[in-house]
């Protein structure tokens, strides 16, 4: 904002003190047109989370929080999500309990139980399970580790509450998801897809076709010596690496070149357990040039998305 525009917006405040307009500003089309390229809206930055952050030590939770970088009031790891770790040990369970409409949880290992209200949801290494919004506590039967998602940060910015349900608490169990992306693996057509994986959804969300009506979660593998092709999308993803061997990376920049290599790209190399934000509009590609297959679970705000029609998911595709 310019000098001249905020003295006039100050010498209004002060002409019309405890009145409406006290706080009326007024701003100069080109200072105001794009606020995040000019940084009053600060950019998502690109984070890499270890597992060395749950490892060790008594049950608790561990913010993957971004928040003073995205100039959040709450903890946040993008605009309008939340992710932590949770580590469970010592016969000590931990309470979630967040002002939010969407919450997803991945199992990174061990066992437990998740109670919500009277309803129990017995988990174990590799399931998935969604909550809306509801307070839970979760016990481990030994040592265990979540992943765990939610939307607090969109309703903290909203300034509102969660006012009922949009869907039930549902578990996505480890043997189902493998039986059904083995499947998609032996499809005659799985190799002229951009990738072999799964969308998780919920029947409340045929509109979306997503697992929350904020939340986009997929559960995909990527074979060995094999490249997913560039794409990039509006919606933030919090991708968490399940199971890889040195060798598999992610490549992230700006841009593209005219071959379809990503221009200038930051590398980050994939670790089990580990987690990174690729941010919005970002090209980026999986590779794996190891000799195993790799296993790995975005999630991201892109069921707010599509419902907004503001996803504007693009794929770089080779000529044929």
């Amino acid at each position: 904002m310019s000098t001249a525009i905020n003295d006039i917006a100050v010498l209004a405040g002060r002409e019309a003190h405890g009145s409406a307009t006290n706080d009326a500003l007024l701003f100069e089309y080109s200072t105001a047109a794009d606020p995040i390229s000019s940084g009053a809206t600060p950019a998502v930055p690109l984070a890499e989370f270890s597992s060395e952050l749950y490892a060790q030590g008594p049950s608790r939770i561990i913010p993957l929080d971004l928040s003073e970088a995205l100039h959040s009031s709450a903890p946040a790891t993008g605009p309008s999500l939340a992710a932590s770790f949770i580590r469970l040990a010592d016969n000590a369970p931990v309470e979630t309990h967040v002002n939010a409409t969407s919450e997803l949880f991945y199992a990174i290992q061990g066992s437990g139980v998740s109670r919500i209200g009277g309803q129990e949801i017995a988990w174990a290494a590799g399931d998935f399970f969604t909550l809306p919004g509801s307070a839970a506590h979760h016990r481990s039967h030994g040592t265990a580790a979540l992943y765990w998602v939610n939307d607090a940060p969109l309703l903290e910015y909203l300034g509102v509450e969660r006012k009922h349900a949009r869907f039930a608490p549902t578990h996505y169990t480890r043997q189902s998801l493998k039986q059904a992306l083995e499947e998609a693996a032996a499809d005659p057509q799985a190799s002229r897809r951009s990738r072999v994986s799964l969308i998780l959804g919920n029947p409340n969300f045929q509109q979306t076709m997503t697992v929350t009506h904020v939340l986009w979660a997929m559960y995909g593998l990527i074979e060995p010596n094999t490249r997913q092709l560039p794409h990039r999308h509006q919606s933030v993803a919090l991708d968490f690496i399940i199971e890889a061997q040195p060798g598999c990376y992610t490549l992230v920049g700006t841009e593209l070149n005219a071959d379809g290599t990503i221009r200038d790209p930051r590398r980050i190399d994939w670790k089990s357990g580990a987690a990174f934000v690729t941010p919005p509009g970002y090209w980026h590609e999986h590779r794996n040039e190891s000799g195993a297959r790799a296993y790995l679970t975005p999630i991201q705000d892109a069921g707010l998305h599509t419902y907004l029609r503001t996803l504007d998911i693009t794929f770089f595709q080779e000529d044929e």
